[in-house]
């Protein structure tokens, strides 16, 4: 897909910044939706220089915000003719956060950025991707949906609005995992819903990368010395990127949709077995994720909720 149109979310930096010099490398048209847009212009800079582009475009995003949600996305279909390639590679996880967030429209801040912002910003840009020869949405997953596999965890649906935000402990790390099985869910419902229109819709299971140093000093101390520690062994953004191409235009990909793959891009399948011995190896191993995403109960649990803060159908 030479000359193809790119959106990715969070471009500026760690396997977002990555997928960038990829694709345009690739000859894209990459579009680069950041929240902050000086820090960024350095990134798009450093992108054109090393993949000899000058096709590398940046919009300013803050996807945890309805309305900056709106505003790029009517920006976007004002000045671009279609969008083959959506990449939700943002996502929010502020280590060591010990405070309840909540975004402009007072939700809780990781879900408002991981789970209902990219739900709406697929929904805005479904008629651009229409217009597309071979349209493909991919949702940036995590390992962390395996905590799933023990069977009393739960999102906690009601506290998604701050319900109970002063009487329940908040973790940071719990509401980052609990958000990406909600993304996750809505990865198989908008492939269905998507579908007929010929858009494919998939998700990618990231395991751990070396973390970008502008990650790394948004941490409190403890977390800068573990995620330092960390960096030593964790392989390079750039393979996850090469896994982000390669899902998006590879033709041994084009009819896979509703499809979670893992690091190697196999086909993630849902577990069957949760207890003993299977449940070490789901958790160890990278062949299946947690039954809980592909509950009817919670996939139309989380679908209402994000139709319903949205106000889209």
């Amino acid at each position: 897909m030479k000359e193809g149109i790119v959106i990715i979310t969070g471009a500026n930096s760690g396997i977002g910044k990555a997928a960038a010099i990829k694709f345009a490398s690739e000859g894209f048209r990459v579009v680069m939706a950041c929240r902050n847009r000086a820090i960024s212009q350095q990134a798009q800079q450093e992108i054109a220089a090393v993949s000899r582009s000058t096709n590398i475009d940046l919009l300013e995003l803050d996807v945890s915000s309805f309305e900056s949600v709106r505003a790029f996305c009517s920006t976007f279909a004002a000045n671009y003719p279609r969008l083959d390639i959506l990449i939700h590679n943002a996502a929010y996880l502020n280590h060591g956060e010990k405070t309840y967030k909540l975004s402009p429209e007072h939700i809780e801040l990781t879900f408002a950025t991981n789970v209902f912002g990219p739900l709406l910003m697929t929904r805005l840009l479904a008629d651009q991707l229409g217009k597309s020869q071979d349209p493909r949405i991919l949702n940036a997953c995590t390992t962390n949906i395996k905590h799933f596999f023990d069977p009393k965890r739960k999102i906690e649906f009601d506290n998604l609005q701050g319900e109970f935000r002063d009487t329940r402990p908040y973790s940071v790390y719990k509401m980052y995992g609990d958000s990406k099985m909600a993304l996750l869910m809505l990865t198989f419902k908008l492939a269905e819903q998507l579908k007929s229109r010929g858009i494919k819709v998939n998700a990618l299971q990231i395991n751990r990368v070396k973390i970008s140093q502008e990650t790394i000093r948004k941490m409190s101390p403890f977390w800068r010395a573990l995620a330092r520690a960390q960096n030593l062994t964790n392989p390079l953004p750039s393979g996850m990127a090469d896994n982000y191409y390669l899902i998006c235009t590879s033709e041994q990909y084009k009819d896979a949709t509703g499809k979670l793959f893992n690091h190697r891009r196999e086909i993630v399948r849902a577990s069957t077995r949760e207890t003993g011995f299977a449940q070490l190896k789901n958790i160890f191993g990278s062949g299946s994720y947690p039954a809980y995403a592909t509950d009817p109960v919670n996939v139309e649990k989380i679908w209402a909720m994000g139709s319903a803060l949205t106000g889209e159908e």
